[in-house]
């Protein structure tokens, strides 16, 4: 049976992302995976902290060699078979939260041979969802797409990764009640109408995306 984890760096844990990051799980679990949710948020723990012991020549870890909250976890994921990587999107990237985790699955699997190599004992598949507030027009404007498919290389590098998925949901939906922030920015009915019918659809998008990683 596959083992399929989905990663939340939102530090809301039922916010678009979530919402996404658990209908991808469902696809998964349709396909007959074992499936979990894992909230960032309610870990402590930092990013690299540029020790350099998993380059030092002596180390024999799997992975960081931190330990703090989310060792465990990092143990978890490296005998996965699949990971869903969501985050919403905040001034152009994704958010600290999901930054710091990203450094410290990745950095540590890579091996500063000529040419570089990887500690990863096994390949996984990746899925990577992101959802931000601006419509998708403005997101391939401002460069968000390039800046962030420029991760996909990483999967592909360090664990061998030959299937690697991205979902951008656009135009999300931010507020339960317009009405009570700041934000004439937007129009809160076309918002809900984006709601009602791109977030469903992201939705399957999601779905399938978990489906196809059980696979």
């Amino acid at each position: 049976m596959k083992k399929i984890y989905a990663v939340n760096g939102s530090p809301r844990k039922n916010g678009n992302t979530a919402q996404l990051l658990q209908k991808a799980l469902e696809g998964a679990a349709s396909a007959g995976a074992e499936v979990k949710l894992i909230q960032l948020a309610d870990l402590d723990f930092s990013g690299c902290r540029s020790c350099f012991a998993c380059k030092k020549l002596e180390n024999h870890a799997l992975g960081c060699v931190l330990k703090d909250e989310l060792a465990e976890t990092l143990k978890e994921l490296l005998q996965s078979d699949g990971i869903i990587m969501g985050s919403p999107i905040y001034f152009g990237a994704e958010t600290g939260l999901y930054r710091n985790f990203l450094e410290r699955l990745f950095f540590p699997m890579l091996r500063y041979t000529n040419p570089p190599s990887s500690r990863a004992e096994k390949r996984i598949d990746f899925g990577f969802i992101y959802t931000m507030n601006v419509p998708e027009n403005v997101m391939d404007e401002y460069g968000y797409r390039t800046y962030l498919e420029s991760t996909n290389k990483f999967p592909q590098m360090i664990f061998h990764s030959e299937n690697v998925y991205t979902i951008y949901a656009c135009d999300t939906h931010q507020f339960d009640d317009y009405s009570k922030y700041e934000c004439t920015l937007f129009d809160a009915g076309h918002k809900a109408e984006m709601r009602k019918t791109q977030f469903v659809s992201d939705l399957a998008k999601a779905f399938e995306m978990g489906r196809k990683l059980a696979e």
